[in-house]
């Protein structure tokens, strides 16, 4: 991943990036799925999320399957598009907003997912290699813990420290936002993983 130069985009082109990614991110794949699946309103169901982990609480592993990609790979088209019209230098930034998009969509009341899969998708359109990073992080922890939510948290920590370390300062900064943001959206698994009730990969009930 080169270094990132947002100021040669200019302001308009700049607007038009964020537009861009935040409208991709803003479309939840989860609630239109299972509606289109005649499963109902997603946000009515399990925790109310629209991402894939409460679409699999529907019991249609298929459909969370779908959802997951989906949701990723609308980060990943955000972030190709704008390097293919802009230059490299958008693509992390409109992989970031479509990250916010997901989290915040303007159509649900600005309540939308956690962004993992988006945070993914970003990595996998502007730094394919970083997703492969992430995954040996995420496979390590839950290998050990067997806590997904662990496990996603540990991976967003070690993307930002990586790049930094790479001497990808900027790349780095804009991760650790995205980081800091993933772990207020899990605020939830967080204190459940420290009083020890957070569900494990496998468990029933």
């Amino acid at each position: 991943m080169p270094t990132v130069d947002y100021s040669a985009l200019g302001f308009p082109n700049l607007a038009i990036v964020l537009a861009l990614g935040y409208l991709l991110g803003s479309i939840p794949f989860g609630l239109l799925l299972t509606k289109m699946a005649g499963l109902g309103d997603l946000r009515s169901i399990g925790s109310g999320n629209i991402g894939a982990t409460n679409v699999l609480r529907t019991g249609n592993k298929k459909l969370a399957a779908a959802t997951l990609l989906l949701d990723a790979l609308k980060a990943t088209a955000a972030a190709l598009i704008a390097q293919a019209v802009f230059g490299h230098n958008a693509g992390l930034l409109a992989g970031f907003a479509a990250f916010i998009g997901h989290l915040f969509p303007v159509w649900l009341g600005f309540k939308g997912g956690k962004g993992v899969a988006t945070y993914i998708g970003t990595l996998l359109g502007v730094a394919p290699w970083m997703v492969l990073v992430f995954a040996v992080s995420w496979l390590s922890v839950a290998f050990v813990t067997r806590y997904s939510s662990l496990s996603a948290l540990v991976a967003t920590l070690v993307i930002p420290v990586v790049l930094w370390i790479l001497g990808v300062e900027e790349a780095a900064l804009v991760t650790a936002a995205m980081t800091v943001i993933t772990y207020w959206r899990h605020k939830s698994n967080i204190e459940r993983l420290i009083a020890g009730t957070e569900g494990k990969i496998g468990q029933k009930g």
